[in-house]
C-alpha cells in the first residue's frame, strides 16, 4: 500500500464519526499526526474531494461532504428516488418548447421526423440543492396542455398516469461517465469539467409505444450507482459500469 493510499484510508477512518459539515484538521496538522509529508496529505485529500467524501471551501478549510445518493437502475422517477432516501424533491423548468422531431428524435421515439415533440429542460433538486439537469423529449400528442408549472409541481410519471392514463412498464437505460460542460457546471453549481454521470433513458408504455427519451446529467460528487447482481444470467439487465 502506497503512502498516499494509506493516508487516504486513515483520513477516512478519521472522518467516519464526524457529521456532515464538520471540519477536519489542516494539512500540516494531519501530516504531523499521521507521520507523513504535507504533499502526501494533500494528494490524499485531493482524492477524497474528487470522490465526494470531502469538500474544500476557499479560505475556510476542508469539511465532511454530504453523502452520495445511491441511485439504482430501476425505472423510477427522480421524485420517488429522492423521497425514498428521505430527501425533498423539487424541479425548476429551465425551458419548454415544441419542435419537429427530426431524424434522430424521430428514430428514437419511433415517429415521423415531422412529428411534433415536446422538449423540456429541468433542473432537479433535493432539499434545495441542485442534483441533476435533465432534457426530456416526448410526443406532444401524448401530453396535450402540459405546462412548465405542471412539471415543477408534479412528477412527469405521475402526470402520465393520473392525467393522461399512460403507464410506464419498461425501457432501456444507459449510464456513462462524463464531465460537465459550461452550462451544466453553472446550473449545477460545480466547477467546469466536474465528474458526472450521464443517464440516457427510453421508456415504453403497456401498448409498446415509446413514451420518452431523456438525457440526465447527475453530479458525480453526489451520486453512485447501486445494482443487484444475479449469478447465472438470471438478471434481464446488462450494465456497463465504470468504477473509480
Amino acid at each position: 500500500m502506497t503512502k498516499q493510499r494509506e493516508t487516504r484510508e486513515r483520513v477516512l477512518e478519521l472522518i467516519e464519526p464526524l457529521n456532515v459539515g464538520d471540519s477536519i484538521p489542516a494539512e500540516r496538522q494531519l501530516g504531523h499526526d499521521l507521520g507523513v509529508s504535507r504533499l502526501t496529505v494533500r494528494a490524499a485529500l485531493d482524492e477524497l474531494v474528487r470522490e465526494g467524501y470531502l469538500v474544500r471551501r476557499r479560505g475556510a478549510g476542508t469539511f465532511v461532504a454530504e453523502p452520495k445518493v445511491a441511485k439504482g437502475i430501476d425505472i423510477t422517477s427522480f421524485s420517488d428516488d429522492m423521497r425514498a432516501r428521505g430527501l425533498t424533491p423539487a424541479s425548476r423548468t429551465l425551458a419548454l418548447h415544441v419542435e419537429l422531431a427530426g431524424a434522430r428524435l424521430g428514430r428514437i421515439l419511433h415517429v415521423s421526423p415531422s412529428e411534433l415533440v415536446l422538449s423540456v429542460k429541468r433542473l432537479r433538486l433535493a432539499d434545495g440543492e441542485p442534483m441533476a439537469i435533465e432534457l426530456l423529449h416526448t410526443r406532444a400528442s401524448l401530453v396535450p396542455g402540459l405546462t412548465a408549472t405542471d412539471l415543477e409541481e408534479n412528477s412527469f410519471y405521475d402526470l402520465l398516469a393520473d392525467r393522461y392514463g399512460i403507464s410506464i412498464v419498461g425501457g432501456t437505460q444507459i449510464v456513462e461517465p462524463t464531465v460537465t460542460n459550461e452550462e451544466e457546471s453553472e446550473v449545477l453549481g460545480v466547477p467546469l469539467h466536474s465528474p458526472a454521470l450521464l443517464f440516457e433513458r427510453v421508456t415504453r408504455a403497456s401498448s409498446g409505444d415509446v413514451v420518452e427519451f431523456t438525457n440526465s446529467t447527475y453530479r458525480g460528487d453526489r451520486y453512485r450507482i447501486v445494482s443487484e447482481i444475479n449469478v447465472g444470467g438470471a438478471s434481464p439487465v446488462s450494465i456497463a459500469a465504470a468504477f473509480r
